[in-house]
């Protein structure tokens, strides 16, 4: 690990001993701020709440539009507490799990278990849960500061799931894995490389959507989840939820299976409509004009 790497690890760890409800008290404070100062993340954020929540007037906009960015905020200062603090600490912050009987199914099924885990909540505490309970691998692409890699796999310790690139071995070793009844996490709304999705229906207007999970799900056969961490108010802990696939997922007729896989992001958002990454540019496309441009 690279000296600059190792000191950002030796301050996770000092962080880390702050109570969560402070982290995102800071975390919040920086939301405000970037609200206030006007950027790309609150641009962004306010153009996604008008297009998902089109029957609310201005004033309760503006006000989703404040609370978005305040929980975006959280969600960036948060993971000092969930990687600076062990993973074995962080998971004792976790106060609930509904749908847990699902995920136990599925795996019992010795199909393969497929989690569609969306930019929402905390989503690295969800990792800890889920490599406690079975060993597990994810599809990502690789940070762009290589030896932010290193660090990843100091702080998730034991609990680090297997990282599969977003290529062509590691989709076969995704393949692979469920074939033999394993479990694959995948982030459901990741923006899809040209050629590899399809538009679908997402809280009324169409988005790029990926076609590597529902093809995934047709050709082994394997359960698919929706799940995520919900943050609880003030710094209480968390909530995990999973959720059963909306049926179409794995149908061989891919803009409806898309279709499906939206939904399925959608009823998890239902339930914590703030907490969700709005500020990614979910709209974006290389062939259509783009909301984001003004």
């Amino acid at each position: 690990m690279r000296p600059d790497i190792f000191l950002v690890y030796l301050l996770l760890r000092l962080f880390g001993l702050l109570p969560l409800r402070w982290l995102q008290g800071i975390g919040a404070g920086f939301g405000r701020l970037a609200l206030k100062r006007g950027g790309k993340m609150a641009r962004y954020t306010a153009v996604n709440i008008a297009i998902t929540r089109p029957e609310l007037d201005e004033q309760a906009q503006a006000a989703l539009v404040r609370e978005a960015m305040i929980e975006g905020g959280k969600s960036i200062t948060e993971i000092v507490k969930i990687w600076g603090s062990g993973a074995e600490h962080a998971l004792g912050l976790i106060r609930e799990v509904r749908g847990e009987a699902l995920f136990d199914a599925a795996l019992a099924s010795g199909k393969g278990v497929i989690i569609a885990a969306p930019h929402l909540g905390c989503w690295e505490l969800l990792n800890y849960w889920l490599c406690r309970k079975t060993s597990m691998a994810i599809l990502y692409r690789p940070p762009r500061i290589a030896a932010v890699e290193a660090l990843l796999r100091k702080v998730r310790g034991a609990l680090a799931p297997e990282q599969v690139r977003a290529e062509g071995a590691g989709v076969r070793a995704l393949y692979k894995r469920l074939a033999g009844g394993g479990t694959v996490g995948i982030l459901p709304d990741q923006k899809p490389r040209a050629g590899e999705g399809e538009f679908a229906d997402f809280f009324g207007r169409e988005a790029m959507t990926m076609v590597l999970l529902p093809r995934l799900a047709a050709r082994t056969g394997s359960t698919v989840l929706f799940a995520f961490a919900e943050r609880l108010p003030r710094g209480a802990g968390y909530r995990i939820h999973f959720l059963p696939a909306p049926e179409g997922l794995a149908d061989a007729d891919l803009p409806r299976a898309c279709g499906a896989l939206n939904r399925g992001v959608e009823d998890c958002v239902k339930l914590a409509f703030a907490q969700y990454q709005w500020h990614y540019k979910r709209y974006s496309a290389d062939n259509r004009p783009s909301p984001y441009d003004f």
